[in-house]
């Protein structure tokens, strides 16, 4: 079965610097701390507020400060199609905007059956019309397909609006867990597996990150199709009418000695 614009999931890990971006300073990194100015010797005047000491903390959106070393790198290795594969929310969404896909489609082929059927309906009946006629007949089968076709188009932007919404909510999800899986294991280089040609085992974090997934997101609620006519309700069991007055009816012929 093909996946369901696998490109949005894959994109989460590229863009997982800029999302981990907003927060490099609390990358766990063995040996690194934060960087705290030197201590001034006994005695000595603190420096004005307008001397700000050479050796500055390291700010979340600014680069390392001149002459310090970059922290060692640690790597882990994760494989994004194998967790859209596990995962259930994705599965869900997947087969649910498949569903209406082809609901859209087959309403569509309705209509496009309806429409030829009133135009060569029209084609008959065309000698027997007059002009003014045949003027409000034609305006009014054109104005019915345009409407027609402006109601499958919005429901189709509806149905990509929510397979979008969902896969950000998937890819939100799954960037925080990526980061929390890291960060437990004291890692700050996340690559695709994809790029890589080689990595031992315990390099690979993709069976955590999936069953973490499915516990954090293990399904997602989707709106209603809007264009779907919903399933008409059974029908209630009609119940006999009583009497007027009070009185009930005989339950049967009383039985004869």
């Amino acid at each position: 079965m093909p996946r369901l614009v696998p490109a949005a999931l894959v994109a989460v890990l590229f863009a997982f610097p800029a999302l981990a971006q907003q927060g490099q300073g609390q990358w766990f990194v063995p040996g690194q701390g934060q960087q705290q100015g030197q201590q001034r010797p006994a005695g000595q005047t603190p420096p004005r507020p307008a001397q700000a000491p050479a050796q500055r903390p390291a700010q979340p959106d600014q680069p390392l400060p001149p002459g310090q070393s970059t922290p060692a790198p640690v790597i882990g290795i994760v494989d994004v199609p194998e967790i859209q594969r596990v995962s259930t929310a994705f599965t869900q969404v997947r087969d649910e905007v498949e569903r209406r896909r082809a609901a859209l489609n087959e309403n569509l082929q309705r209509e496009q059956q309806r429409w030829r059927d009133e135009q060569q309906r029209f084609a008959t009946e065309r000698p027997g019309l007059t002009p003014e006629q045949l003027r409000i007949r034609e305006r009014d089968l054109q104005d019915r397909i345009t409407d027609s076709q402006r109601t499958l188009r919005d429901r189709a932007a509806n149905i990509e609006q929510v397979a979008q919404a969902a896969l950000r909510e998937i890819e939100q999800a799954l960037a925080l867990i990526i980061r929390q899986v890291a960060t437990s294991r004291s890692i700050n280089i996340v690559l695709p597996r994809p790029l890589v040609i080689y990595n031992d085992p315990p390099f690979d974090l993709t069976q955590e990150i999936a069953v973490e997934l499915n516990r954090v997101l293990p399904r997602i609620s989707l709106p209603a199709d809007a264009g779907e006519t919903p399933a008409p309700s059974p029908p209630r069991a009609q119940q006999q009418p009583r009497p007027q007055g009070g009185a009930q009816q005989p339950q049967g012929q009383p039985r004869r000695n």
